[in-house]
Protein backbone atom coordinates (compact mmCIF):
# COMPACT_ATOMS: atom_id res chain seq x y z
CA UNK A 1 0.00 0.00 0.00
CA UNK A 2 1.75 3.77 -1.07
CA UNK A 3 1.13 6.90 0.61
CA UNK A 4 -1.60 7.93 -1.77
CA UNK A 5 -3.77 4.93 -2.13
CA UNK A 6 -7.04 5.11 -1.23
CA UNK A 7 -9.33 1.80 -1.18
CA UNK A 8 -12.82 2.01 -3.00
CA UNK A 9 -15.60 -0.09 -1.31
CA UNK A 10 -18.58 -0.25 -3.18
CA UNK A 11 -22.05 -0.59 -1.23
CA UNK A 12 -24.28 -0.26 -4.35
CA UNK A 13 -26.02 -3.43 -4.34
CA UNK A 14 -26.40 -3.82 -0.76
CA UNK A 15 -26.46 -0.07 1.12
CA UNK A 16 -27.68 1.33 -2.39
CA UNK A 17 -30.73 -1.15 -2.89
CA UNK A 18 -32.45 0.04 -0.13
CA UNK A 19 -33.32 3.44 -2.24
CA UNK A 20 -36.91 3.77 -2.46
CA UNK A 21 -38.31 2.64 -5.97
CA UNK A 22 -35.00 0.81 -6.32
CA UNK A 23 -34.91 -3.15 -6.68
CA UNK A 24 -31.90 -5.08 -8.24
CA UNK A 25 -32.66 -8.91 -9.73
CA UNK A 26 -30.12 -11.02 -9.20
CA UNK A 27 -29.15 -10.64 -13.06
CA UNK A 28 -29.06 -7.07 -12.12
CA UNK A 29 -26.82 -7.75 -9.58
CA UNK A 30 -24.14 -9.75 -11.00
CA UNK A 31 -24.31 -7.18 -13.95
CA UNK A 32 -23.52 -4.40 -11.85
CA UNK A 33 -20.67 -6.10 -9.94
CA UNK A 34 -19.08 -6.98 -13.33
CA UNK A 35 -19.01 -3.77 -14.68
CA UNK A 36 -17.64 -2.58 -11.20
CA UNK A 37 -15.03 -4.88 -11.58
CA UNK A 38 -13.95 -3.97 -14.74
CA UNK A 39 -13.72 -0.09 -13.52
CA UNK A 40 -11.07 -1.43 -11.04
CA UNK A 41 -13.62 -1.10 -7.83
CA UNK A 42 -11.38 -3.05 -4.93
CA UNK A 43 -14.19 -4.46 -2.87
CA UNK A 44 -17.74 -4.57 -3.49
CA UNK A 45 -20.25 -5.07 -1.09
CA UNK A 46 -22.94 -8.31 -2.66
CA UNK A 47 -25.60 -8.51 0.45
CA UNK A 48 -26.43 -9.88 3.35
CA UNK A 49 -26.38 -13.67 2.91
CA UNK A 50 -28.85 -14.44 5.54
CA UNK A 51 -31.21 -11.91 4.64
CA UNK A 52 -32.89 -13.29 1.61
CA UNK A 53 -32.48 -15.95 -1.01
CA UNK A 54 -31.38 -13.38 -4.24
CA UNK A 55 -28.67 -12.13 -2.28
CA UNK A 56 -27.34 -16.23 -1.32
CA UNK A 57 -27.94 -17.32 -4.83
CA UNK A 58 -25.45 -13.70 -6.02
CA UNK A 59 -22.88 -15.13 -3.89
CA UNK A 60 -23.67 -18.83 -5.18
CA UNK A 61 -23.30 -17.89 -8.88
CA UNK A 62 -19.80 -15.81 -8.02
CA UNK A 63 -18.22 -18.83 -6.56
CA UNK A 64 -18.99 -20.27 -9.97
CA UNK A 65 -17.54 -17.38 -11.90
CA UNK A 66 -15.69 -14.84 -9.72
CA UNK A 67 -14.89 -11.66 -10.57
CA UNK A 68 -11.55 -10.90 -12.14
CA UNK A 69 -10.14 -8.31 -9.58
CA UNK A 70 -12.39 -7.27 -7.09
CA UNK A 71 -13.32 -8.43 -3.20
CA UNK A 72 -16.57 -9.58 -3.07
CA UNK A 73 -17.53 -9.15 0.15
CA UNK A 74 -20.54 -10.67 2.25
CA UNK A 75 -22.24 -7.83 4.88
CA UNK A 76 -23.47 -8.88 8.37
CA UNK A 77 -24.16 -7.39 12.25
CA UNK A 78 -22.62 -8.86 15.39
CA UNK A 79 -24.29 -11.92 16.49
CA UNK A 80 -27.53 -11.44 18.87
CA UNK A 81 -27.37 -10.75 22.23
CA UNK A 82 -27.19 -14.14 24.50
CA UNK A 83 -26.24 -15.88 21.71
CA UNK A 84 -22.67 -17.95 21.03
CA UNK A 85 -21.20 -16.60 17.33
CA UNK A 86 -20.59 -19.90 16.63
CA UNK A 87 -24.12 -20.99 17.07
CA UNK A 88 -26.12 -17.67 14.90
CA UNK A 89 -27.54 -19.01 11.86
CA UNK A 90 -27.03 -15.31 10.23
CA UNK A 91 -22.97 -15.83 10.86
CA UNK A 92 -23.40 -19.40 9.24
CA UNK A 93 -24.65 -17.84 6.08
CA UNK A 94 -21.82 -15.70 5.92
CA UNK A 95 -19.59 -18.58 6.08
CA UNK A 96 -21.31 -20.53 3.76
CA UNK A 97 -20.78 -17.06 0.77
CA UNK A 98 -17.50 -18.47 1.03
CA UNK A 99 -15.73 -14.52 0.83
CA UNK A 100 -12.33 -14.08 1.54
CA UNK A 101 -13.47 -10.87 3.06
CA UNK A 102 -16.64 -9.84 5.85
CA UNK A 103 -18.29 -6.72 6.93
CA UNK A 104 -19.55 -6.96 10.38
CA UNK A 105 -21.64 -4.02 11.55
CA UNK A 106 -21.35 -2.90 15.06
CA UNK A 107 -23.12 -0.56 17.48
CA UNK A 108 -21.13 2.46 18.63
CA UNK A 109 -23.65 4.62 20.58
CA UNK A 110 -25.33 3.62 23.63
CA UNK A 111 -28.55 4.93 22.84
CA UNK A 112 -29.05 2.21 20.10
CA UNK A 113 -27.49 -0.56 22.54
CA UNK A 114 -29.89 0.02 25.30
CA UNK A 115 -32.97 1.26 23.43
CA UNK A 116 -32.34 -0.61 20.03
CA UNK A 117 -30.84 -3.84 21.50
CA UNK A 118 -32.24 -3.93 24.76
CA UNK A 119 -29.08 -5.23 25.87
CA UNK A 120 -26.10 -3.82 27.83
CA UNK A 121 -23.36 -1.99 27.37
CA UNK A 122 -20.55 -4.54 28.18
CA UNK A 123 -22.67 -7.69 25.72
CA UNK A 124 -22.68 -5.34 23.33
CA UNK A 125 -18.62 -5.37 23.16
CA UNK A 126 -19.10 -9.02 24.17
CA UNK A 127 -21.12 -9.25 20.88
CA UNK A 128 -18.00 -7.52 18.79
CA UNK A 129 -15.58 -9.89 20.35
CA UNK A 130 -17.30 -12.81 19.83
CA UNK A 131 -18.56 -12.54 16.24
CA UNK A 132 -15.40 -11.28 14.94
CA UNK A 133 -13.08 -13.63 16.56
CA UNK A 134 -15.39 -16.28 15.34
CA UNK A 135 -14.77 -14.78 11.79
CA UNK A 136 -11.15 -15.15 12.02
CA UNK A 137 -10.91 -18.82 13.66
CA UNK A 138 -12.89 -19.45 9.97
CA UNK A 139 -9.79 -17.71 7.83
CA UNK A 140 -12.47 -14.82 7.34
CA UNK A 141 -10.56 -11.12 6.96
CA UNK A 142 -13.20 -8.24 8.50
CA UNK A 143 -13.79 -5.00 7.86
CA UNK A 144 -15.64 -3.82 10.81
CA UNK A 145 -18.60 -0.80 10.52
CA UNK A 146 -18.95 1.03 13.32
CA UNK A 147 -22.43 1.96 13.04
CA UNK A 148 -23.70 5.42 13.83
CA UNK A 149 -20.02 5.66 15.07
CA UNK A 150 -20.11 9.82 15.36
CA UNK A 151 -23.33 10.26 16.75
CA UNK A 152 -21.90 7.81 19.56
CA UNK A 153 -18.91 9.43 19.80
CA UNK A 154 -20.25 12.86 20.98
CA UNK A 155 -22.75 11.21 23.10
CA UNK A 156 -20.08 8.98 24.84
CA UNK A 157 -16.97 8.91 23.32
CA UNK A 158 -14.86 7.02 25.52
CA UNK A 159 -17.64 3.88 25.26
CA UNK A 160 -17.85 4.77 21.13
CA UNK A 161 -13.87 4.14 21.49
CA UNK A 162 -13.98 0.97 23.33
CA UNK A 163 -16.14 -0.43 20.68
CA UNK A 164 -13.39 0.39 17.73
CA UNK A 165 -10.29 -0.90 20.39
CA UNK A 166 -12.77 -4.30 21.22
CA UNK A 167 -13.02 -5.08 17.56
CA UNK A 168 -9.07 -4.17 16.36
CA UNK A 169 -8.34 -6.47 19.51
CA UNK A 170 -10.74 -9.40 17.71
CA UNK A 171 -8.61 -8.95 14.79
CA UNK A 172 -10.61 -6.28 12.45
CA UNK A 173 -8.29 -4.99 9.52
CA UNK A 174 -10.04 -2.44 9.24
CA UNK A 175 -12.03 0.02 11.17
CA UNK A 176 -15.27 1.69 9.06
CA UNK A 177 -16.76 5.55 10.76
CA UNK A 178 -20.15 5.78 9.62
CA UNK A 179 -22.08 8.57 9.59
CA UNK A 180 -25.30 6.19 9.25
CA UNK A 181 -28.08 9.45 10.24
CA UNK A 182 -26.29 11.76 7.64
CA UNK A 183 -26.29 14.43 10.06
CA UNK A 184 -22.42 15.28 10.82
CA UNK A 185 -20.96 18.43 9.44
CA UNK A 186 -17.30 18.28 7.63
CA UNK A 187 -15.86 20.08 10.23
CA UNK A 188 -17.01 17.67 12.50
CA UNK A 189 -16.18 14.87 10.46
CA UNK A 190 -12.68 15.70 10.28
CA UNK A 191 -12.13 16.72 13.82
CA UNK A 192 -14.08 13.14 15.13
CA UNK A 193 -11.36 11.45 12.68
CA UNK A 194 -8.05 13.19 13.85
CA UNK A 195 -9.40 12.31 17.64
CA UNK A 196 -10.22 8.93 17.31
CA UNK A 197 -6.50 8.16 15.24
CA UNK A 198 -4.94 9.51 18.37
CA UNK A 199 -6.69 7.52 20.45
CA UNK A 200 -6.08 4.23 19.15
CA UNK A 201 -3.20 5.06 18.65
CA UNK A 202 -0.10 4.28 15.77
CA UNK A 203 -0.54 0.27 15.66
CA UNK A 204 -4.47 0.89 15.37
CA UNK A 205 -6.22 -0.83 11.72
CA UNK A 206 -6.35 1.70 9.40
CA UNK A 207 -9.50 3.91 9.17
CA UNK A 208 -12.41 3.83 7.26
CA UNK A 209 -15.03 6.05 6.31
CA UNK A 210 -18.88 5.96 5.26
CA UNK A 211 -21.32 8.83 4.80
CA UNK A 212 -25.08 9.58 4.10
CA UNK A 213 -26.23 12.59 2.43
CA UNK A 214 -29.06 13.65 5.03
CA UNK A 215 -27.42 17.13 5.22
CA UNK A 216 -26.26 16.44 1.54
CA UNK A 217 -22.65 16.97 2.66
CA UNK A 218 -21.74 13.18 2.40
CA UNK A 219 -18.73 13.50 -0.66
CA UNK A 220 -17.32 16.46 1.55
CA UNK A 221 -17.30 14.50 4.97
CA UNK A 222 -15.91 11.36 3.06
CA UNK A 223 -13.14 13.91 1.28
CA UNK A 224 -12.64 15.49 5.49
CA UNK A 225 -12.08 12.43 6.66
CA UNK A 226 -9.40 11.03 4.01
CA UNK A 227 -7.42 14.23 4.66
CA UNK A 228 -7.58 13.43 8.17
CA UNK A 229 -6.03 9.45 7.64
CA UNK A 230 -8.84 7.41 6.70
CA UNK A 231 -7.68 5.51 3.60
CA UNK A 232 -10.98 3.46 2.89
CA UNK A 233 -14.14 5.55 1.36
CA UNK A 234 -17.69 3.30 1.16
CA UNK A 235 -19.99 4.58 -0.89
CA UNK A 236 -22.30 3.78 -3.92
CA UNK A 237 -22.76 4.78 -7.64
CA UNK A 238 -25.03 7.63 -8.35
CA UNK A 239 -25.30 7.90 -4.31
CA UNK A 240 -28.36 5.79 -4.03
CA UNK A 241 -29.50 4.52 -0.44
CA UNK A 242 -31.66 4.72 1.92
CA UNK A 243 -33.84 8.41 2.44
CA UNK A 244 -31.56 10.93 0.75
CA UNK A 245 -28.63 8.65 -0.34
CA UNK A 246 -24.97 7.36 0.21
CA UNK A 247 -21.80 8.84 -0.56
CA UNK A 248 -21.76 9.36 -4.27
CA UNK A 249 -18.46 7.35 -5.52
CA UNK A 250 -19.01 9.10 -9.32
CA UNK A 251 -18.42 12.20 -7.21
CA UNK A 252 -15.43 11.06 -4.80
CA UNK A 253 -13.58 9.00 -6.86
CA UNK A 254 -13.16 11.86 -9.47
CA UNK A 255 -12.33 14.42 -6.82
CA UNK A 256 -10.49 12.02 -4.43
CA UNK A 257 -8.00 10.95 -7.97
CA UNK A 258 -7.81 13.73 -9.82
CA UNK A 259 -8.15 17.22 -7.48
CA UNK A 260 -6.35 15.65 -4.29
CA UNK A 261 -4.02 12.89 -6.39
CA UNK A 262 -5.09 9.62 -4.47
CA UNK A 263 -4.62 6.52 -6.39
CA UNK A 264 -8.75 5.06 -6.49
CA UNK A 265 -9.19 3.29 -9.48
CA UNK A 266 -7.44 2.21 -12.71
CA UNK A 267 -10.53 2.79 -15.45
CA UNK A 268 -11.40 6.91 -14.40
CA UNK A 269 -12.54 6.86 -18.46
CA UNK A 270 -14.96 4.30 -17.65
CA UNK A 271 -16.43 6.25 -14.73
CA UNK A 272 -19.40 8.16 -16.81
CA UNK A 273 -20.37 4.79 -18.81
CA UNK A 274 -20.56 3.10 -15.68
CA UNK A 275 -22.83 5.55 -13.95
CA UNK A 276 -25.12 5.98 -16.67
CA UNK A 277 -24.81 1.58 -16.90
CA UNK A 278 -25.63 1.32 -12.85
CA UNK A 279 -28.65 3.84 -13.53
CA UNK A 280 -30.02 1.88 -16.43
CA UNK A 281 -29.70 -1.64 -14.71
CA UNK A 282 -31.43 0.10 -11.93
CA UNK A 283 -34.10 1.41 -14.06
CA UNK A 284 -33.70 5.16 -12.63
CA UNK A 285 -33.40 8.13 -14.95
CA UNK A 286 -29.66 9.68 -15.06
CA UNK A 287 -29.06 12.39 -13.13
CA UNK A 288 -28.11 14.89 -15.87
CA UNK A 289 -26.78 17.49 -13.57
CA UNK A 290 -24.69 15.42 -11.80
CA UNK A 291 -20.89 16.43 -10.81
CA UNK A 292 -18.40 14.88 -13.26
CA UNK A 293 -20.89 12.34 -15.08
CA UNK A 294 -24.08 14.03 -15.63
CA UNK A 295 -25.56 15.07 -19.14
CA UNK A 296 -25.05 18.45 -18.17
CA UNK A 297 -22.47 18.26 -16.50
CA UNK A 298 -19.89 20.23 -19.31
CA UNK A 299 -22.95 21.37 -21.09
CA UNK A 300 -22.71 25.32 -22.25
CA UNK A 301 -25.71 27.15 -22.88
CA UNK A 302 -25.40 31.35 -22.75
CA UNK A 303 -24.03 32.23 -25.70
CA UNK A 304 -20.85 34.43 -23.93
CA UNK A 305 -20.11 31.02 -22.28
CA UNK A 306 -19.64 29.08 -25.64
CA UNK A 307 -17.82 31.99 -26.80
CA UNK A 308 -15.19 31.54 -24.48
CA UNK A 309 -14.89 27.83 -23.70
CA UNK A 310 -14.04 27.75 -27.78
CA UNK A 311 -11.40 29.56 -27.17
CA UNK A 312 -9.90 27.95 -23.71
CA UNK A 313 -12.43 25.02 -21.73
CA UNK A 314 -11.14 26.24 -19.13
CA UNK A 315 -12.77 29.55 -18.66
CA UNK A 316 -16.28 27.30 -17.64
CA UNK A 317 -14.58 23.38 -16.83
CA UNK A 318 -12.95 22.80 -13.98
CA UNK A 319 -11.47 19.67 -15.74
CA UNK A 320 -11.36 18.11 -19.22
CA UNK A 321 -14.47 15.98 -19.61
CA UNK A 322 -12.82 13.22 -21.00
CA UNK A 323 -10.59 12.42 -18.58
CA UNK A 324 -14.15 11.05 -16.71
CA UNK A 325 -15.58 10.07 -20.21
CA UNK A 326 -17.34 12.50 -20.47
CA UNK A 327 -18.17 15.00 -23.25
CA UNK A 328 -18.84 18.92 -23.78
CA UNK A 329 -22.15 19.48 -24.95
CA UNK A 330 -22.83 22.92 -26.53
CA UNK A 331 -26.62 23.38 -25.35
CA UNK A 332 -29.40 24.99 -28.13
CA UNK A 333 -31.73 27.77 -26.78
CA UNK A 334 -33.23 31.25 -27.01
CA UNK A 335 -30.39 31.60 -25.12
CA UNK A 336 -27.85 30.90 -27.64
CA UNK A 337 -25.76 33.35 -29.67
CA UNK A 338 -23.55 32.18 -33.56
CA UNK A 339 -20.83 30.54 -31.14
CA UNK A 340 -23.43 28.06 -30.11
CA UNK A 341 -24.25 27.61 -33.51
CA UNK A 342 -21.33 27.23 -35.05
CA UNK A 343 -19.98 24.95 -32.40
CA UNK A 344 -22.77 22.61 -32.62
CA UNK A 345 -22.47 22.37 -36.37
CA UNK A 346 -19.25 20.84 -36.28
CA UNK A 347 -21.01 18.58 -33.88
CA UNK A 348 -22.92 17.51 -36.26
CA UNK A 349 -20.28 17.64 -38.91
CA UNK A 350 -21.71 20.37 -40.71
CA UNK A 351 -18.77 23.04 -42.39
CA UNK A 352 -20.34 26.36 -41.09
CA UNK A 353 -17.66 28.95 -41.17
CA UNK A 354 -17.72 32.31 -38.46
CA UNK A 355 -19.32 35.58 -40.37
CA UNK A 356 -21.65 32.78 -42.52
CA UNK A 357 -24.83 34.71 -42.75
CA UNK A 358 -26.79 31.10 -42.82
CA UNK A 359 -25.24 31.24 -39.00
CA UNK A 360 -27.33 34.19 -38.05
CA UNK A 361 -30.39 32.89 -39.93
CA UNK A 362 -30.46 29.86 -38.16
CA UNK A 363 -30.02 31.30 -34.38
CA UNK A 364 -32.55 33.72 -35.56
CA UNK A 365 -35.37 30.69 -37.04
CA UNK A 366 -34.06 29.03 -33.55
CA UNK A 367 -35.58 32.25 -31.48
CA UNK A 368 -38.59 32.29 -32.92
CA UNK A 369 -39.57 28.68 -32.63
CA UNK A 370 -38.59 28.85 -29.11
CA UNK A 371 -40.40 31.55 -28.57
CA UNK A 372 -43.87 29.42 -30.43
CA UNK A 373 -43.13 26.48 -27.50
CA UNK A 374 -40.41 24.62 -29.37
CA UNK A 375 -37.40 23.37 -27.35
CA UNK A 376 -34.12 22.60 -29.01
CA UNK A 377 -32.47 21.80 -25.72
CA UNK A 378 -33.60 18.88 -25.48
CA UNK A 379 -34.54 18.05 -28.84
CA UNK A 380 -31.55 18.35 -30.65
CA UNK A 381 -32.69 16.01 -33.34
CA UNK A 382 -34.99 18.61 -34.37
CA UNK A 383 -32.17 20.79 -34.39
CA UNK A 384 -30.07 19.50 -36.35
CA UNK A 385 -32.81 19.16 -39.05
CA UNK A 386 -33.64 22.81 -38.66
CA UNK A 387 -29.78 23.67 -39.47
CA UNK A 388 -30.04 21.14 -42.80
CA UNK A 389 -33.44 22.96 -43.93
CA UNK A 390 -31.35 26.44 -43.79
CA UNK A 391 -28.42 25.02 -45.00
CA UNK A 392 -30.63 23.60 -48.23
CA UNK A 393 -28.95 20.22 -47.20
CA UNK A 394 -32.07 18.82 -45.72
CA UNK A 395 -33.71 15.47 -47.18
CA UNK A 396 -37.08 15.26 -48.21
CA UNK A 397 -37.48 11.05 -47.92
CA UNK A 398 -41.19 11.54 -48.24
CA UNK A 399 -43.99 14.00 -47.59
CA UNK A 400 -46.94 14.39 -45.67
CA UNK A 401 -50.10 14.38 -48.15
CA UNK A 402 -52.80 14.58 -45.48
CA UNK A 403 -54.02 12.00 -42.18
CA UNK A 404 -56.89 10.86 -40.18
CA UNK A 405 -56.97 10.18 -37.02
CA UNK A 406 -60.32 8.24 -34.93
CA UNK A 407 -60.92 7.53 -31.69
CA UNK A 408 -63.34 4.80 -30.64
CA UNK A 409 -64.17 5.58 -27.28
CA UNK A 410 -66.03 2.31 -26.11
CA UNK A 411 -67.74 2.04 -21.85
CA UNK A 412 -65.19 0.08 -21.72
CA UNK A 413 -61.87 2.25 -21.67
CA UNK A 414 -59.44 -0.63 -21.37
CA UNK A 415 -60.75 -1.71 -24.49
CA UNK A 416 -60.34 1.40 -26.22
CA UNK A 417 -59.00 1.55 -29.62
CA UNK A 418 -57.48 4.39 -32.31
CA UNK A 419 -57.39 4.03 -36.30
CA UNK A 420 -55.31 6.46 -37.93
CA UNK A 421 -55.25 6.93 -41.68
CA UNK A 422 -52.21 8.27 -43.70
CA UNK A 423 -51.42 9.36 -47.15
CA UNK A 424 -47.58 10.25 -47.84
CA UNK A 425 -45.74 10.40 -51.36
CA UNK A 426 -42.60 9.00 -51.61
CA UNK A 427 -40.98 10.54 -55.02
CA UNK A 428 -44.08 9.82 -57.63
CA UNK A 429 -45.70 7.45 -55.33
CA UNK A 430 -48.77 8.12 -53.17
CA UNK A 431 -49.47 6.07 -50.55
CA UNK A 432 -52.67 5.40 -48.41
CA UNK A 433 -52.39 3.10 -45.21
CA UNK A 434 -54.23 2.54 -42.03
CA UNK A 435 -53.34 1.14 -38.61
CA UNK A 436 -54.97 1.15 -35.42
CA UNK A 437 -53.32 1.68 -31.95
CA UNK A 438 -54.14 2.18 -28.29
CA UNK A 439 -53.80 5.43 -28.48
CA UNK A 440 -54.31 8.19 -31.46
CA UNK A 441 -49.92 8.31 -31.08
CA UNK A 442 -49.78 4.85 -31.37
CA UNK A 443 -51.92 4.75 -34.34
CA UNK A 444 -50.50 7.69 -36.12
CA UNK A 445 -46.85 6.23 -35.44
CA UNK A 446 -47.66 2.46 -36.73
CA UNK A 447 -49.78 3.75 -39.68
CA UNK A 448 -46.30 5.75 -40.90
CA UNK A 449 -44.16 2.77 -40.73
CA UNK A 450 -46.41 0.26 -42.58
CA UNK A 451 -47.02 3.61 -45.32
CA UNK A 452 -42.70 3.35 -45.19
CA UNK A 453 -41.46 0.66 -45.02
CA UNK A 454 -41.64 -0.94 -48.20
CA UNK A 455 -39.55 1.98 -49.51
CA UNK A 456 -36.93 2.37 -46.42
CA UNK A 457 -37.27 -1.02 -44.49
CA UNK A 458 -34.32 -0.27 -42.19
CA UNK A 459 -37.66 1.66 -40.33
CA UNK A 460 -38.78 -1.45 -38.62
CA UNK A 461 -35.98 -0.98 -36.49
CA UNK A 462 -37.39 2.54 -35.33
CA UNK A 463 -38.72 2.33 -31.54
CA UNK A 464 -40.34 4.73 -29.90
CA UNK A 465 -39.03 5.15 -26.93
CA UNK A 466 -40.29 7.91 -24.90
CA UNK A 467 -43.38 10.05 -25.01
CA UNK A 468 -43.80 13.26 -23.05
CA UNK A 469 -46.35 16.01 -23.48
CA UNK A 470 -46.02 19.17 -21.66
CA UNK A 471 -48.89 22.05 -21.59
CA UNK A 472 -47.31 25.51 -22.34
CA UNK A 473 -49.97 27.83 -21.44
CA UNK A 474 -52.12 25.79 -18.78
CA UNK A 475 -54.59 29.37 -17.90
CA UNK A 476 -55.82 28.91 -21.57
CA UNK A 477 -57.47 25.31 -20.94
CA UNK A 478 -58.18 22.48 -23.19
CA UNK A 479 -57.20 25.50 -25.95
CA UNK A 480 -53.53 25.55 -24.60
CA UNK A 481 -50.51 24.93 -27.35
CA UNK A 482 -48.75 21.45 -26.45
CA UNK A 483 -45.19 20.79 -26.69
CA UNK A 484 -44.49 16.92 -27.34
CA UNK A 485 -41.26 15.28 -27.08
CA UNK A 486 -40.43 12.08 -28.78
CA UNK A 487 -37.71 9.69 -28.06
CA UNK A 488 -36.73 7.34 -31.14
CA UNK A 489 -34.17 4.63 -30.89
CA UNK A 490 -32.77 1.75 -33.70
CA UNK A 491 -30.86 -0.40 -30.56
CA UNK A 492 -27.27 2.04 -30.96
CA UNK A 493 -28.13 5.16 -30.54
CA UNK A 494 -30.95 7.72 -29.39
CA UNK A 495 -32.92 10.86 -30.51
CA UNK A 496 -35.35 13.33 -29.82
CA UNK A 497 -37.36 15.32 -31.69
CA UNK A 498 -39.82 17.89 -30.81
CA UNK A 499 -43.47 19.59 -31.99
CA UNK A 500 -45.66 22.10 -30.92
CA UNK A 501 -49.02 22.68 -32.03
CA UNK A 502 -52.71 23.63 -29.94
CA UNK A 503 -53.87 20.00 -31.51
CA UNK A 504 -52.10 18.04 -29.36
CA UNK A 505 -52.39 15.18 -31.93
CA UNK A 506 -50.62 17.23 -34.80
CA UNK A 507 -48.16 18.08 -32.19
CA UNK A 508 -47.11 14.33 -31.90
CA UNK A 509 -47.79 14.23 -35.64
CA UNK A 510 -44.71 17.00 -36.44
CA UNK A 511 -42.32 15.44 -33.59
CA UNK A 512 -43.33 12.18 -35.11
CA UNK A 513 -42.52 12.80 -38.30
CA UNK A 514 -39.36 14.11 -37.67
CA UNK A 515 -38.10 11.50 -35.72
CA UNK A 516 -38.79 8.67 -38.28
CA UNK A 517 -37.06 11.42 -40.74
CA UNK A 518 -33.72 12.45 -38.80
CA UNK A 519 -33.69 8.12 -38.30
CA UNK A 520 -33.34 8.20 -41.83
CA UNK A 521 -30.47 10.49 -42.51
CA UNK A 522 -28.57 8.88 -39.68
CA UNK A 523 -28.84 5.38 -41.42
CA UNK A 524 -27.91 7.09 -45.28
CA UNK A 525 -24.11 7.61 -45.81
CA UNK A 526 -22.98 10.99 -45.57
CA UNK A 527 -22.22 11.67 -48.83
CA UNK A 528 -25.63 11.83 -49.65
CA UNK A 529 -26.63 14.35 -46.70
CA UNK A 530 -25.67 17.35 -48.04
CA UNK A 531 -28.11 16.90 -51.51
CA UNK A 532 -31.20 18.14 -51.01
CA UNK A 533 -34.28 16.76 -52.85
CA UNK A 534 -37.30 18.83 -51.86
Amino acid sequence: MTDNRLWIYDTTLRDGAQAEGLSFSLEDKLRVARALDRLGVPFIEGGWPGANPKDVQFFWHLQEQPLERAEVVAFCSTRRAGKRAADDPLLKAILAARTRWVTIFGKSWDLHVTEGLKTTLDENLAAIRDTLEFLRSQGRRVVYDAEHWFDGYKRNREYAIATLQTAANAGAEWLTLCDTNGGTLPHEIGAIVRETRAALGKDAPPLGIHTHNDSDTAVANAIAAVLEGATMVQGTFNGYGERCGNANLCSLIANLQLKLGYECIDDLVGLTETSRFVSEVANLAPNDRAPFVGRSAFAHKGGIHVSAVRRNPLTYEHIEPERVGNIRRIVISDQSGTSNILEKAGNFGIKLEKGDPAAREILERLKVLEHQGYEFEAAEASFEILMRDVLEQRQHFFNIVGFWVNCNSERDLAASQSLATVKVRVGETEILEAAEGNGPVSALDAALRKALQGSYPQIANFQLVDYKVRILDSTTGTSAKTRVLVEMSDGHQRWTTVGVSANIIDASYRAVVEGLEYGLMASKPASLLSVGNG
